[in-house]
C-alpha cells in the first residue's frame, strides 16, 4: 500500500513489461471474438514525467527517453503508442488505446489515491475497481468472453511478493485454463528467481515462457538489475517476437554486459 509506480514510470523495467504487452494483446487480436484485459495492479494509467515523482527519480530518462532516441522496428507499436498517447501511458491507457469494440478493460487498483485517479481518468472506459488483485483473480474469472488477458505487476513490497504471484497464479488458472497470464518479476538476484521458475514448474501449470532483460549481472540483491515476464499460455510466435523486442531494448538499455533471453519453462 506505500508502493506508488509514479516515482518509476518510463523505467527500463516499464518499457520491457509494456513492449511485450502490446505485442500479447495485438496477437489476441488476430481473431474477431472479443477479448477482456484484466490489469491486477493497474496504477493512476498515465504519467507526466516532467513534474512530480518521476522527475525527481528520473528513471525515465534511462528507459523510455533512450528508446524515442534510438527507436527499433521491433518496437515500433510500443513507441508509436508512447508518442501518440502523451504523458507516458501506463498498461491501462495502451490497452485502451488498442481495444476494438467487443474487447473491454477491466483494471484493479487498491491504493486510495490510485485508485481515485485511475477512476477519474479511465472510469468511462473501463471498469475501475477498488479490489486486492489476488481476490480478483478469484472473483472476476472467467470472463464473459471466454477469451483473456491478464497482467500481475505487484509491487514487491514484501519478502513473499514471489509466492503470492504463485498463490495468485494457480488461482487464475484454476479459474480461466485458457486465459493468456503475463507476469511481471523483478531481478535482483538469481535465487529468487530460481526459485519462481522451480514453483511453476512443480506447480502442474502447462505451456509457460519467460522473458528476461538484465541491464546487468543480476549479482546485487539491493538493486533492480533485470526484470521478466512469466506469460502462461503465450499466443503463437511469442517466444520469437520476445526474442527481437528483448534484443532491441537491450541494445539501448543495457551495460556492456546485459543481456537477455526468452525460455520455456513447461511444455504444452
Amino acid at each position: 500500500m506505500n508502493y506508488r509506480h509514479a516515482f518509476h514510470a518510463g523505467n527500463f523495467a516499464d518499457c520491457m513489461k509494456h513492449a511485450l504487452l502490446v505485442w500479447l494483446l495485438r496477437a489476441m487480436q488476430r481473431k474477431p471474438a472479443g477479448v477482456m484485459v484484466l490489469d491486477t495492479h493497474a496504477g493512476i494509467g498515465r504519467y507526466d514525467l516532467e513534474t512530480g515523482p518521476a522527475q525527481r527519480t528520473g528513471e525515465w530518462r534511462d528507459g523510455i527517453a533512450r528508446l524515442l532516441a534510438a527507436p527499433s522496428g521491433a518496437l515500433a507499436e510500443y513507441l508509436g503508442l508512447v508518442r501518440s498517447l502523451g504523458l507516458y501511458p501506463g498498461s491501462p491507457a495502451l490497452v485502451l488505446e488498442m481495444l476494438r469494440p467487443q474487447d473491454r478493460l477491466v483494471c484493479c487498483e487498491l491504493h486510495p489515491e490510485d485508485h481515485a485517479t485511475l477512476k477519474r481518468g479511465f472510469g468511462r472506459h473501463a471498469t475501475v475497481h477498488k479490489r486486492d488483485a489476488w481476490e480478483a483473480l478469484g472473483g472476476l474469472l472467467p470472463p464473459a468472453e471466454r477469451r483473456a488477458l491478464v497482467l500481475i505487476d505487484p509491487p514487491y513490497e514484501t519478502e513473499d511478493e514471489f509466492e503470492r504471484l504463485m498463490e495468485g497464479l494457480k488461482l487464475g488458472v484454476s479459474r480461466f485454463r485458457s486465459g493468456v497470464f503475463a507476469a511481471w518479476y523483478p531481478i535482483k538476484h538469481r535465487a529468487p528467481v530460481r526459485a519462481f521458475h522451480q514453483a511453476l514448474r512443480d506447480s502442474g501449470i502447462r505451456d509457460v515462457v519467460t522473458a528476461e532483460l538484465w541491464l546487468r549481472p543480476p549479482l546485487d540483491a539491493a538493486r533492480l538489475n533485470g526484470c521478466g515476464l512469466a506469460v502462461i499460455n503465450p499466443p503463437f510466435g511469442f517466444e520469437a517476437a520476445a526474442g527481437e523486442m528483448l534484443a532491441a531494448l537491450s541494445a539501448v538499455l543495457g551495460e556492456l554486459d546485459g543481456g537477455c533471453a526468452v525460455e520455456r519453462i513447461c511444455d504444452e
